[in-house]
């Protein structure tokens, strides 16, 4: 893990998703937080070691999906699928397919294994699995201010995690998309999907893949824009950033009251066309009980000293 000093930020952005507004300064204490995301080997010793059972393995209830078809509801996971062709990029379904049996183990759907991704990122877990992960560990998940206070590496009002310019150099310094989203992956940084944990430069404080790669959960609830003024107590673990539960439910489907998490980081599917989120300041709204191939998480630990 890695010491980060506690300080004072402006969080958030005025120049991209309106999620991210307004800027606002926040106090963050002295936390320490892993230096690379947890990979399926890591994953795989906590399994191993507790029995747990992910979210993706287990059929949902058909009491917390009002409306949904029986024969629908099977243990799975969302898996990116690319189309064959350009789409329109308001219909997330286009690119995505819910799997039986993709999980933890299966990234890529049934027939697929962990062979060869043992050091890549965890994914298909659920804000409950990391959070299992986090406890068994003697850890914690981050708030979305410790997230993004670690992923600016000491640079404040940067662009980016590493500086105003995307490609410094010609250098590619995390796993996002290249080419056209979601049916032309160039993949000229490497890599179509997830990479290996520490694959590309780290930032500031010598932290990996806090941007890129997968998206990384936190406690915070998700509410639609940062509050215009925040204070200290706004970024505790008890109380990350002030919304509610009840904030974070999605209003496009009122019946399904399924919390969202605030996630950060963007992921290896984040392109220049479509979900320009490998920034720090970026967020997203996640359900706290949907698995996907391109999210995962890393833990942080609360100690005054370093």
């Amino acid at each position: 893990m890695v010491f980060i000093p506690g300080g004072t930020f402006r969080m958030g952005s005025a120049h991209h998703y309106a999620e991210e507004a307004p800027v606002h300064r926040v106090r963050v204490d002295g936390f320490r937080i892993d230096r690379r995301p947890v990979t399926n080997r890591q994953f795989a010793a906590f399994v191993a070691a507790t029995g747990h059972v992910t979210t993706a393995e287990i059929a949902p209830d058909p009491r917390d999906y009002p409306g949904a078809l029986a024969h629908m509801l099977y243990a799975g996971s969302l898996v990116f699928t690319p189309p064959e062709g350009p789409v329109d990029l308001r219909d997330w379904s286009q690119w995505w397919r819910y799997l039986k049996g993709a999980d933890w183990r299966h990234p890529y759907g049934p027939g697929t294994s962990l062979d060869g991704l043992e050091d890549h990122p965890v994914v298909h877990v659920s804000f409950a699995d990391a959070e299992a992960y986090a406890a068994w560990a003697g850890k914690a998940l981050p708030t979305e201010a410790e997230h993004e206070y670690a992923a600016r590496g000491g640079l404040e009002g940067a662009e980016y995690a590493w500086g105003e310019e995307l490609m410094p150099g010609g250098r590619h310094m995390a796993n996002i998309w290249q080419g056209a989203f979601p049916h032309e992956n160039l993949a000229e940084d490497g890599y179509e999907r997830t990479s290996p944990v520490g694959e590309f430069p780290p930032n500031g404080y010598g932290i990996f893949d806090l941007i890129g790669n997968v998206w990384e959960w936190t406690v915070d609830w998700y509410a639609p824009k940062h509050p215009a003024e925040a204070q200290k107590s706004c970024c505790t673990p008890e109380n990350p950033r002030g919304a509610r539960e009840e904030e974070s439910y999605d209003p496009a489907t009122p019946r399904i009251r399924i919390p969202r998490k605030v996630v950060k980081g963007g992921s290896h599917l984040c392109a220049d066309n479509y979900c320009r989120r490998y920034r720090p300041a970026a967020r997203h709204a996640h359900p706290v009980d949907t698995s996907m191939s391109h999210i995962g998480f890393r833990c942080v630990s609360r100690e005054a000293s370093q």
